[in-house]
């Protein structure tokens, strides 16, 4: 056989190259902006234990010929040079996690070692010096066109050689010339505004220090980069830490600037639970685990009212512009992620909003927050977390189900913020429930007062202030009904997309209920257990779709007569809990219905209408309790000689807070994380149509809700 055919024929080992322009290829790929390179290139002093860093633009003003970064680190020496900086993608970060530098023990934030790469794309000549304890001062020069154009071994890539006058203390200056991009004035002010969020705004970093000199500065005039005062003053703030079951304990404050306002505070404790019954998507929740498969973090948000009132209340109390005050939140709007004390996300504008806030705020402008309103931070660890990762260009988070986990906790944190602030915002639609607004529009107490004073012979003089303070009274109450039925106005759509969707079930039922049908007499004479199986699931979608159907159909009508209809109590309470059936188990809930039957004048998509949003509502505070069983404990009583029967509802949750148990049934206000605040409201209305009144008890062992309903008697045709 020919040597040649034997070389081809047997196995060989080859090695793996990479051509020099390589480093120019990685470096515009990977790096998405100038701003984020130099942000890496910063991040890289941080990881050398640099207590300062000076970003400096020199060499020309006002267009700059050059960009250095010099730092107090802990420098480099030759065998570093050689054997770490002159390797791609080391993994020299990886196996040495922690640095001593200056400032103490830190770990560092990289781990891919492509860092440097941010040079490459800054500019065409790159030129570093550095020194590390005890060791002489190198100079390291490279230039990426002429690397480039070398051959696939770049032997001679980089220059190395003693530079004793370049640093006389421990540490590292890059400066990168040949500039790609012109930095203008605008592009400065960004990269000040980025290199800001670098750090934790209002956390403790440690001592770890960054300075910006622009273009004819000297070190002497540079700028320290750090937040405006007024971000250590927000109006809200929620702040706490996630634990490794995926609860949450997290402190409330309230701080009003202006001097009127009340200050407040609370504590929120959720549960992983209740985290993922606050979650919208039911597939999501059927896929989570037991407990998130991300790591503990700890949090603090900050939020602020940016109207042309909340803005300028904070203008007036720091003495700043609007447009001042919203500049340096957009700053650092949004919630940042940070790794180990240093920025992971978002390291651009393009994804501040890596949350989607602002798209989810469409649906509640007002209510929710905006990215433009906040400033946050997440701080997770490499040690705690390590399933949470960025991707190569540094711009996302790789995802999985530990992202998934951790995206749902932080959402969840911001709708528990959003629900405290809007029981801190001025609220026109807080206040009396509908049916006690008419009341303060009677005359009669004027007019006793009235008659009283002419009974005793008082002149026109003396009746005149009953008379303006009555039309004070009637203003009032017409200027806050004016505005609750504007807020009712906007659910009036409800009642068209309920009357689609009754007629669309109906339809589509009867001739699924036919088909099924025939599949019964089918299976009668031929029965096969599986199919039968499938029938009767069908069946029993088919009659979920019409006890839904049900439901909506007060809503759809506008002509139903209340009362026409009769429910029975028991029913309703059973068709609720089979409808929550899967967070009935999920959540180990005991729930108690007497074994009775109880007929009530009462529609019963009305009557279910009220039990589901008592038995939602318990369910989802039954989710957070963990030191007694959770239970659900229907009651039902009847009062032969006023023709009323009473239901109460009860629950071993963590009951109502003292002093609120008026303010749970006004539109709007809701302590649960995502809740809009219309469920009990919408309740109690339903029960006051009926001359009924629904109240509640509360202690710090549960919530007892009570209403009264008409007794049944059947007029026409019921269930």
């Amino acid at each position: 056989m020919p040597a040649a055919t034997a070389r081809a024929s047997s196995p060989a080992r080859i090695p793996f190259r990479f051509h020099p322009r390589v480093f120019a290829a990685l470096g515009a790929d990977l790096v998405t902006n100038d701003v984020v390179a130099v942000m890496e290139l910063v991040k890289n002093s941080y990881d050398a234990g640099a207590r300062t860093v000076t970003v400096r633009f020199g060499g020309g003003s006002p267009i700059p010929e050059y960009l250095e970064i010099e730092d107090d680190g802990c420098g480099m020496s030759r065998e570093t040079v050689e054997d770490v900086w002159c390797v791609v993608a080391t993994p020299y970060k990886a196996r040495n996690p922690m640095v001593a530098g200056v400032s103490g023990q830190r770990r560092v934030s990289g781990e891919k070692g492509l860092g440097r790469l941010s040079a490459a794309r800054l500019g065409d000549e790159f030129r570093m010096w550095t020194r590390a304890p005890g060791e002489p001062c190198l100079e390291v020069l490279v230039s990426w066109p002429s690397l480039a154009e070398m051959d696939d071994s770049a032997r001679d890539a980089v220059e190395l050689r003693p530079c004793e006058d370049g640093l006389r203390e421990p540490g590292t200056r890059i400066r990168v010339s040949g500039l790609k991009q012109g930095w203008s004035a605008d592009r400065i002010a960004d990269l000040r505004a980025n290199l800001s969020r670098l750090v934790p705004p209002f956390a403790d970093a440690g001592e770890f220090r960054l300075f910006l000199s622009p273009p004819g500065a000297g070190d002497a005039e540079a700028l320290r980069i750090e937040p405006d005062e007024f971000l250590s003053r927000p109006k809200y703030r929620i702040e706490g830490s996630v634990d490794s079951e995926g609860g949450i304990a997290a402190s409330y404050r309230f701080a009003p600037l202006a001097e009127e306002g009340t200050p407040r505070e609370c504590a929120i404790n959720l549960s992983w639970l209740q985290v993922l019954n606050g979650t919208d998507a039911s597939r999501a929740r059927a896929a989570a685990a037991d407990s998130p498969r991300c790591g503990p973090f700890d949090f603090e948000i900050r939020a602020w009212d940016l109207d042309r009132d909340g803005a300028g209340e904070i203008a007036h109390r720091f003495e700043l512009k609007r447009s001042a005050i919203r500049n340096a939140i957009r700053a650092h709007k949004g919630i940042s992620v940070y790794r180990d004390g240093v920025l992971v996300l978002p390291k651009s504008d393009a994804a501040r909003d890596w949350l989607g806030l602002d798209l989810r705020r469409l649906g509640r402008v007002g209510t929710r927050l905006s990215t433009n309103q906040i400033v946050g931070r997440v701080s997770i660890s490499s040690l705690r977390n390590p399933e949470i990762r960025d991707t190569s260009d540094r711009e996302r988070l790789i995802a999985g189900p530990a992202l998934s986990d951790f995206r749902r906790l932080v959402e969840e944190i911001v709708k528990a913020l959003e629900a405290q602030r809007d029981r801190d915002r001025p609220n026109p639609h807080r206040g009396k429930a509908m049916t006690s607004l008419f009341a303060d529009l009677s005359p009669e107490t004027m007019l006793e007062r009235v008659r009283t004073a002419a009974r005793e012979g008082a002149g026109a003089d003396a009746v005149l202030p009953v008379v303006e303070g009555y039309a004070g009274q009637v203003e009032q109450s017409l200027e806050t009904i004016r505005r609750r039925f504007v807020h009712y106005s906007q659910l009036a759509t409800v009642g068209t997309i309920a009357q689609m969707l009754v007629h669309e079930i109906r339809n589509r039922t009867t001739s699924i209920g036919r088909f099924v049908i025939s599949m019964k007499k089918h299976f009668d004479r031929e029965p096969n257990r599986r199919l039968q199986t499938e029938r009767d699931r069908a069946d029993h979608a088919v009659m979920a779709l019409e006890s839904l159907s049900d439901g909506l159909s007060p809503l759809a009508s506008r002509s139903y007569r209340r009362g026409w209809r009769t429910a029975v109590v028991e029913e309703s309470i059973h068709r609720c809990l089979d409808l929550e059936r899967a967070r009935i188990r999920r959540f180990e809930v005991q729930c108690r219905v007497p074994d009775s039957r109880t007929e009530v004048a009462v529609d019963p998509g009305e009557l279910d209408t009220v039990l589901l949003n008592l038995t939602t509502n318990a369910l989802y505070w039954l989710s957070g309790i963990e030191d007694r069983p959770r239970e659900i404990v229907f009651a039902i009583e009847s009062n032969g000689p006023s023709g009323r029967v009473e239901v109460r509802v009860e629950d071993s949750g963590p009951g109502i807070a003292v002093g609120d148990e008026d303010e749970v049934f006004l539109p709007g206000v809701t302590t649960r994380p995502g809740g809009i605040g219309m469920g009990l409201t919408i309740a109690r209305e339903v029960v006051a149509a009926y001359d009924g009144k629904m109240s509640v008890e509360t202690g710090n062992r549960g919530a007892r809700f009570f209403f009264d309903l008409p007794a049944g008697h059947r007029r026409g045709s019921g269930q």
